[in-house]
């Protein structure tokens, strides 16, 4: 693909594709080509122009290189990504805003007087229709106070006012409703599948496949822990499934034999064997949009408030427009208080304020599933670590195999692979990748595996029992033994290791020496994160006292619980709770999903089991913990901003009523400032908090 460098910096390059637009779909394939080289972060391509802006860490020569060889033709693009994509909303939204501000400007250049007074009583009309349906719902909401300012405008012949106060009050609307669905379809594409390998049942077993291969028809085994990957119906096997991405329910449900499961649900418990009936997940994404804007969760306690009273005002503001009037039997000044209300500006701002943060919080790699957990993180006192997979590296690798049996290293290796590859956990991909790296084949040798949460993994190898998992597990419920001969060895295994134990038929094969050393960003964050005003940061792990103390004070953290299983976190959590603490928990297992259901705001780790990021409130990408700091502060930010807003929106406001009342301000003035003043707010909430510089205030109530 021939085109030209328009603009050039340091990792930074914009270049023009030799075309004067491009599609949406064209727009979507380019992009999507750009993201799948790891040299290439950000990247933004817009479609008016046919330009692209790349941030790359790599050579300048590799970017160019890369732009060279793009063709349309040639990339392949899932049929999900243009059906995910907001680039025909944006634009369609953007086309309206201009079209309403040409229109209503021409109307006044071209239109003579007398027309434009029918066409502004026509368009009253819509607006007086919404407020009659509010008195029909028996409620007085700002439509009302919409409708009557229209009509009073209209009835005292100030048809300017009127189309003035209507294009404003489209304008607005259009905005909302704009910056709502574009943070909605944000947050639902980041909620959307990821999944590249299924387990698909054949003649010969179960075998590994990508995704995108798999038919309607095709059967698949999802087990515990593990996200169902497309709707089907299930022919073998019982399980309890959370379908709270779905359907909102907060218990999981049973599933069985015949009956329908959903893409995206997750298995809490028990292992099944669905028949693939839609491959495509059966528009997940506009079920999941749908459940995004039905959902509470959205709400953060100072938007409802804010909203609550916003409601409230309504009446208070009709009567004092029937004061004024009453008072003074002056139309112009009551209808100058009708031109202003609280709660068009106060329903418009906080909602777009906490999407727009969550929007913001979406390009720093963390999704988050509602303004009241931004809210509880800017709130929380009390933050918990797992320890593997989040202080420590998201990628743990094997050390070494210390064989405890006739059979060599290499061969219980792959033997343990075997196991662990069908679970979604840290230490188990350490497992498998050590046994890819050296080239050992693990063709299914078991039976049918179970997997015990926080402890491991029991099958059948050869009709032998085999486990594999923690010493608590192996030793202490499974009864394993250790061979005479051998004590010595088990005795002088080396610490500053995760130990994974593996054993045959009672008696200990082999123990994998798993090294998961701190993220290096560890000790920074929590420092950091302490700065922020985090009064408790804990680290909780099921590994030994040893290992535990070591990470912790590696990591600066002073209080941790070590040997812990899954109840011990959560009831960590309750307590805290119970002592009037607002509580975090970060976490990425199956065996940490307890404890962050139990959270004020479970944060999972992006790579971590798939029930962690379904049960979670808020997940962050892998790379770096540093997010988690970003996260409080957006969170702070936000709350500052919403208290800003109301504060601004009540004094402005109530100014412009007192004008009004007073005389001093005619009704166009008031409804052009009042609207102006919204739009503008509305305009402001939609910026980067991070990017503030406004000193606001810390106090805490409205």
């Amino acid at each position: 693909m021939n085109f030209t460098i328009v603009h050039e910096l340091k990792n930074r390059i914009r270049l023009h594709l030799p075309m004067k637009r491009l599609s949406f779909r064209e727009a979507d394939i380019f992009e999507y080509y750009l993201r799948s080289f790891k040299e290439i972060g950000e990247v933004r391509v817009y479609e008016r122009t046919a330009d692209a802006v790349i941030f790359f860490d790599c050579d300048r020569s590799r970017i160019i290189t890369i732009v060279k060889d793009f063709s349309f033709e040639g990339v392949q693009v899932p049929e999900s990504v243009f059906e995910c994509s907001g680039r025909e909303l944006s634009a369609g939204y953007y086309d309206k805003v201009v079209t309403t501000v040409i229109l209503h400007y021409a109307r006044r250049l071209i239109l003579p007087f007398v027309i434009r007074r029918w066409l502004d009583i026509a368009k009253a009309v819509g607006f007086i229709y919404r407020g009659l349906k509010t008195l029909r719902n028996r409620r007085l909401q700002v439509e009302l106070l919409d409708a009557t300012a229209i009509t009073s405008a209209v009835l005292i012949g100030d048809y300017n006012t009127a189309s003035n106060v209507m294009f404003l009050l489209k304008i607005g609307d259009t905005l909302e409703e704009w910056t709502h669905k574009r943070s909605v379809d944000d947050l639902a594409r980041r909620m959307s599948l990821n999944i590249d390998r299924v387990w698909l049942v054949t003649d010969n077993g179960e075998v590994q496949t990508d995704a995108s291969s798999i038919e309607c028809g095709d059967k698949v085994v999802v087990r515990m822990g593990n996200m169902i990957p497309f709707d089907g119906e299930v022919v073998s096997g019982e399980a309890m499934v959370n379908q709270s991405s779905m359907t909102g329910e907060s218990t999981a449900i049973h599933k069985g034999c015949g009956m329908r499961v959903f893409a995206g649900t997750v298995v809490e418990e028990g292992d099944l064997t669905v028949r693939v009936t839609h491959t495509e997940g059966c528009g997940r994404f506009d079920k999941i949009v749908k459940m995004i804007e039905e959902s509470e969760k959205l709400k953060s306690s100072l938007e409802s408030k804010a909203e609550r009273i916003a409601d409230r005002l309504v009446p208070y503001t009709l009567l004092a427009a029937g004061m004024t009037w009453a008072i003074s039997h002056n139309v112009t000044k009551a209808v100058s208080v009708l031109m202003v209300d609280y709660s068009c500006a106060l329903k418009m701002a906080m909602p777009i304020s906490v999407l727009s943060a969550i929007k913001e919080a979406a390009e720093y790699d963390i999704t988050v599933k509602g303004g009241k957990f931004l809210e509880a993180v800017a709130d929380a006192d009390t933050i918990v670590f797992d320890k593997t997979g989040t202080i420590t590296k998201a990628k743990p690798t094997v050390a070494k195999v210390i064989s405890f049996c006739d059979e060599s290293e290499d061969e219980l290796l792959r033997q343990a692979a075997c196991l662990e590859e069908h679970f979604p956990h840290s230490v188990a991909r350490a497992v498998v990748d050590a046994a890819s790296a050296k080239g050992l084949l693990h063709d299914e040798l078991h039976t049918s595996v179970e997997y015990i949460v926080a402890h491991g993994i029991a099958s059948e190898i050869e009709d032998e029992r085999a486990v594999i998992g923690s010493y608590h597990f192996v030793f202490e419920d499974e009864g394993v033994v250790i061979a005479d001969d051998r004590r010595e060895l088990f005795d002088s295994l080396p610490d500053g290791y995760s130990h994974l134990y593996f054993a045959k038929n009672g008696k200990l094969s082999a123990c994998i020496l798993i090294e998961d050393p701190m993220r290096k960003e560890a000790p920074d964050v929590v420092k950091r994160l302490r700065d922020l005003g985090f009064e408790h940061i804990v680290m909780m792990t099921g590994d030994s006292e040893k290992t535990a103390s070591v990470i912790a004070a590696q990591a600066g953290i002073k209080e941790y619980y070590s040997e812990v299983l899954p109840e011990d976190k959560s009831g960590y959590v309750d307590k805290m709770k119970k002592e009037g603490h607002r509580v975090i928990m970060v976490g990425d297992g199956i065996n940490d999903s307890p404890a962050l259901s139990a959270s004020d705001a479970g944060i999972a780790i992006s790579d971590g089991a798939e029930i962690a990021r379904q049960i979670a409130d808020i997940t962050i990408g892998s790379d770096n913990l540093e997010s988690i700091a970003v996260l409080r502060q957006i969170s702070t930010l936000l709350m500052k901003r919403i208290r800003f807003n109301y504060r601004t929106i009540v004094g402005f406001n109530t100014a412009l009523i007192g004008l009004g009342i007073a005389g001093v301000m005619p009704p166009a003035t008031s409804a052009m400032l009042h609207n102006g003043s919204t739009v503008a707010i509305g305009l402001k909430s939609m910026t980067h908090l991070l990017d503030e510089k406004e000193n606001l205030s810390h106090d805490r109530g409205i």
